[in-house]
């Protein structure tokens, strides 16, 4: 089969980091008998400096046509700095989520026993943990109408969600949680916010759809805590933008390090793979940069977009073997670090070995 991938490396680390996905995705395809086209497509502060837009027309149309989307990261600090400029790279991201359908992101979260030195947490709260975190991605604070008023003394940034949107992610919760252990928690602020008493009273509908899956509830308060306390209590985390961009990277102290956290975005089209962590571009072009997220999320991309579950499970394992031979880089392997190409020709090695 011949697959059609979008690639948009972005700022900072991105294009490092994505380029090694893309040789792990060659080294799939050249064993299994697959094709992956890449064509590769400007997003973020990258595209701002050429095109003046953070999303150019030509990079939505080739993500349009493309059968999955491999992105790094984007962000630069002559625009995170700056509190006034009006064109961001983030908005690009923003966009793209919107024109694309994705309302669905999935972070899972995953303990590797090789790493709990690099957890600050007790190896007797986080052994076994394993959940994911699906989170809602085109509603809520960060797209509702946001302003200042006319003096400037103060701002305003509503939350809006209808039921429709929250049916719809709420369905992607409870089918991921029959694929898994049967468990769904919905983190909200039912007790203060009415977006969130909506979004209780809808999920308890959706869950009489779900009669094998145990439903319960969580403050966001509390579930910051608890992921903390006790993470191996949870499965799947259902909960709104803002409060899935939270606590889904704070499951990264879990792994130990954030730099191995993948993410899928998907909706009713093309899906959108891409590793939780920002751009980082004081490490950029030092290939110093982890890049087992992005390869991680290369595997989601093969399974999720593609259905090529053998193939995704064996990236999978390899980048569990370069954890448990300590083929890391320096925010992992203090001592002996190797380079971010050096973690992809890596497992390249033993994905052709397997």
């Amino acid at each position: 089969m011949n697959y059609q991938i979008a690639v948009i490396k972005g700022d900072g680390i991105g294009p490092e980091i994505v380029t090694e996905a893309m040789k792990v995705l060659d080294a799939v395809g050249n064993k299994f008998g697959h094709k992956f086209s890449f064509t590769e497509a400007l997003m973020g502060a990258c595209a701002i400096d050429e095109t003046g837009n953070p999303l150019p027309d030509e990079t939505l149309a080739i993500c349009k046509k493309s059968d999955a989307i491999l992105f790094g990261s984007i962000g630069h600090p002559k625009y995170d700095n700056d509190p006034n400029a009006k064109v961001r790279p983030e908005q690009g991201l923003l966009k793209l989520r919107k024109e694309l359908g994705l309302y669905a992101n999935i972070r899972p979260v995953a303990y590797y026993p090789a790493l709990e030195a690099f957890s600050p947490l007790k190896t007797e709260r986080i052994e076994g943990a394993d959940f994911v975190v699906v989170r809602e991605l085109t509603g809520g604070i960060y797209f509702g109408e946001k302003g200042r008023s006319e003096d400037g003394t103060s701002a305003y940034d509503h939350c809006t969600y209808s039921i429709s949107e929250i049916e719809r992610i709420a369905i992607v919760g409870f089918d991921l949680a029959m694929k898994r252990r049967k468990k769904l928690t919905l983190v909200d602020k039912a007790n203060v916010l009415e977006t969130s008493r909506l979004w209780r009273d809808t999920v308890k509908k959706v869950a009489a759809q779900y009669p094998e899956v145990e439903l319960d509830f969580l403050f966001v308060d509390n579930a910051a805590m608890q992921m903390i306390l006790a993470p191996t209590q949870f499965d799947v985390i259902l909960t709104e933008n803002m409060f899935g961009d939270i606590i889904s990277d704070e499951g990264s102290v879990i792994g130990g390090s954030i730099g191995l956290l993948p993410s899928a975005s998907t909706g009713d089209s093309v899906g959108l793979y891409e590793p939780i962590h920002g751009s980082y571009p004081q490490g950029a072009g030092k290939n110093i940069a982890n890049p087992m997220a992005t390869i991680l999320s290369a595997a989601m991309l093969l399974e999720s977009s593609l259905n090529l579950v053998k193939e995704a499970n064996i990236i999978r394992k390899a980048v569990a073997q370069a954890i448990e031979n300590n083929v890391a880089t320096e925010d992992l392997n203090k001592t002996n670090p190797v380079g971010t190409n050096d973690i992809g020709d890596y497992i390249v090695q033993v994905i052709n070995n397997n």
